[in-house]
């Protein structure tokens, strides 16, 4: 029943900007390296045909990755942070998962307050959601 009620076969969920823009504030992204040309939060940007996961990530980027596959793309960010970047992401707070642990818990988290929609959604998300942030220090 859950699954029924907040499943989506949707991945591409534009960020709130009510999130997105006091960290692009802080932060000033550079890449935004999950996005489409519809919801793309910086000038550069990664699509799915760019094959993120496979380009290197520079400067200061913005991860709001597809629903489901937040493993693979944290990796990712952590890896790309001990390379020089800075990535800042946009996940469910899965603290049960071994991404979560593996990665996520080296970083810098911030968990968000309530539940945000994201553009073009009916309801904001019934899980809670995350910042976590990768410095190169890490």
């Amino acid at each position: 029943l859950q699954a029924a009620l907040f499943g989506s076969e949707r991945q591409d969920w534009e960020t709130p900007d009510e999130i997105f823009l006091p960290l692009n504030e802080e932060f000033y992204f550079t890449l935004d390296v999950c996005a489409s040309v519809e919801n793309a939060k910086c000038p550069l940007f990664f699509t799915v045909a760019d094959d993120a996961l496979a380009q290197r990530w520079i400067g200061t980027c913005w991860m709001n990755p597809p629903f489901g596959e937040q493993g693979k793309w944290v990796k990712k960010a952590f890896l790309s942070a001990k390379d020089g970047a800075i990535i800042v992401c946009l996940l469910p707070a899965r603290t049960n998962t071994c991404w979560w642990h593996d990665y996520c818990m080296k970083g810098e988290i911030r968990f968000i307050l309530g539940r945000p929609k994201f553009k073009g959604a009916k309801h904001g998300l019934p899980q809670p959601l995350a910042i976590v942030i990768f410095r190169p220090d890490v």
